[in-house]
């Protein structure tokens, strides 16, 4: 059976379908803490939700199988206005909608989200989201089998997020200039499903983003290591792979490859649909240094002149199933001589808006202290906290203050002005935990990632247990020294072509 769970999964990575059906139990690895955070977290802003609902409702949230399938075309018999944890199936399909709600003599599917039901919008530019397709894959689903039953309200379904927003999803309107509606969409994605599950398709491991929360990392992983995928590779991901592979099969078929064969149009274009000369120039360079043992990291350009003192390496850490900021952590140093650093932070015990607009406030009295210092920090996720904790809290200061803190010169992006546009390093990503362990420095915490600090977070607000605080605060204070030691390697490196 096809389900919602499938589509979803498919278009995070098509191998986890597979591997979930087809793989070895024994090689899964333990379900990520984080992971089983986001289910609890899921479920009880699912039941805080409907207990809310402002209209009466036919629960069927305590049915399992055929049973919930049975009692849910029963109530929509009855023409019940609005229906709980019901179940549709139908052939191959297979679904479990959160709500239908009766509209206009048919039903609307709606699934309920903790998270925002759009992407992509940005209100700094006042750019508009657009509908996720990994959730418009999932109620595309329930609106079939609702059709196929002969109740659909039409051709949409809603998302219900954590902002209480509503979200109406038009499965026929394109997402874009270049993106097709969601209903093909759907229907690619539940083709190439279908395919992977009779098995007429296979699929192959990549290394992504996601991979850090699978059960199935490692197993993947070793597969990787064994082929010597080219997703190892700092941002070549599948699509690229898939694009290159006919002619270039690894890592060390791309270290050795003469990039000149693949030239075209006068050396302006590569036979590789979307992969430019100067790109595949660099996944070469980047497969080198990947396959040649004991290389070392140069940098590509010179670092900036980054004048300021005292340096500032400067982290936060947010917990986004609350849509909260509750530590900024600093690394302060003088005149480059790391005896002298030393560690501040601001840490808000509580999840209320005056906490939170406090620890703020506290936060920008320390960036006020060193008006000459020099702020860096690691991509431009903290700009972008600090811009929305200003709207939020306009009353710690302005709009132009935080532009003026993170104006070049005053800040800088030590990865996306610094290790990904100045370096090349023989890793597998330019995450600052990748580069700093590469360059000798070790975390203390046995389990150290932003997903883990949340789940720590979470159970500090549970326990206030102090000895979980210590371990979020020691987790921030290595974050911030490992800029400081990304950056002072990067200083000592020599500059020359990636080509």
């Amino acid at each position: 059976m096809i389900t919602a769970t499938q589509l979803y999964d498919h278009l995070t990575c098509p191998h986890r379908v597979a591997m979930d059906a087809f793989g070895d139990s024994t090689v899964r690895d333990a379900v990520n803490p984080f992971v089983q955070l986001l289910w609890e977290r899921g479920t009880l802003f699912e039941r805080e939700t409907i207990a809310k609902l402002q209209q009466p409702f036919v629960d069927l949230s305590g049915f399992r199988g055929d049973d919930k399938e049975r009692e849910t075309r029963a109530a929509i018999a009855n023409g019940s206005p609005l229906i709980y944890g019901g179940r549709l199936s139908d052939g191959d399909l297979l679904g479990e909608p959160d709500l239908l709600r009766r509209e206009g003599g048919g039903y609307a599917a709606i699934d309920i989200k903790s998270g925002a039901g759009e992407e992509g919008g940005d209100d700094d530019t006042g750019e508009e989201g657009k509908p996720k397709k990994r959730y418009g894959v999932q109620v595309a689903l329930y609106t079939e089998l609702l059709d196929r039953v002969g109740v659909s309200a039409g051709r949409y379904a809603y998302i219900w997020d954590i902002y209480g927003i509503e979200t109406k999803y038009e499965f026929d309107v394109p997402l874009g200039p270049r993106t097709p509606p969601m209903s093909e969409i759907y229907e690619h994605t539940k083709t190439d499903v279908r395919a992977t599950l009779a098995r007429t398709a296979t699929t192959e491991p990549a290394l992504a983003a996601c991979c850090k929360l699978c059960v199935w990392r490692s197993a993947c992983r070793r597969a990787m290591d064994g082929t010597e995928d080219l997703t190892l590779l700092p941002e070549l991901g599948r699509s690229k792979r898939d694009v290159l592979r006919p002619a270039i099969a690894n890592l060390r078929a791309l270290a050795g490859a003469n990039v000149e064969e693949y030239l075209e149009n006068g050396g302006k274009k590569t036979t590789f649909k979307g992969i430019g000369p100067g790109t595949l120039a660099k996944f070469k360079a980047r497969a080198i240094l990947l396959t040649t043992d004991a290389a070392q990291p140069y940098l590509t350009l010179a670092l900036p002149l980054l004048e300021g003192n005292p340096e500032l390496f400067f982290d936060i850490e947010t917990d986004p199933l609350r849509d909260r900021c509750y530590l900024h952590g600093f690394i302060i140093r003088d005149g480059r001589n790391s005896a002298t650093e030393r560690f501040e932070s601001v840490f808000s015990d509580d999840v209320t808006d005056a906490a939170e607009e406090d620890a703020f406030a506290r936060a920008i009295e320390i960036f006020r202290r060193y008006p000459q210092g020099l702020v860096v920090y690691y991509s431009a996720y903290e700009r972008t906290e600090y811009r929305k904790l200003q709207r939020k809290y306009p009353r710690v200061c302005s709009a132009d203050h935080i532009e003026a803190l993170f104006a070049d010169g005053r800040s800088f992006d030590l990865y996306s002005d610094g290790t990904r546009k100045r370096s090349e390093w023989p890793v597998n990503d330019f995450s600052i935990k990748t580069l700093a362990k590469h360059a000798g420095f070790n975390w203390r915490d046995s389990d150290p990632s932003g997903a883990s600090s949340i789940d720590w977070f979470h159970q500090w607000m549970k326990t206030r247990d102090q000895e979980i605080r210590q371990r979020i605060l020691d987790y921030n204070e290595d974050d911030c020294r490992a800029m400081r030691v990304v950056l002072d390697a990067m200083r000592q490196m020599e500059v020359r072509a990636s080509g």
